[in-house]
């Protein structure tokens, strides 16, 4: 199991990416939360079981939706867990 918190950037607001990873997550099964940081930035905190489903989460936070385009990802372990499904925050 493991944990960490991304700060995605790129062109990552206002083209549906919090909906796409709240999808992406609860169908991998990664729990935790996505919401847009005020530079226009998106932050992410997941926690996983399965490192292989964090790989595909991973993967699909790169590519995101069509209208997106990202630019990085910072990611970063930490200790807290998330739990009770995956969820889109203010």
């Amino acid at each position: 199991m493991g944990s960490c918190r991304c700060r995605v950037v790129g062109r990552v607001q206002g083209v549906w990416f919090r909906k796409f990873t709240e999808r992406l997550a609860n169908r991998l099964g990664i729990n935790g939360y996505v919401r847009n940081l005020p530079d226009g930035s998106v932050e992410v905190g997941a926690t996983w079981s399965d490192e292989e489903q964090f790989r595909k989460f991973m993967e699909g936070l790169r590519e995101g939706p069509p209208l997106a385009r990202v630019d990085g990802i910072e990611m970063e372990e930490i200790e807290e867990r998330f739990s009770g499904g995956f969820r889109i925050v203010p």
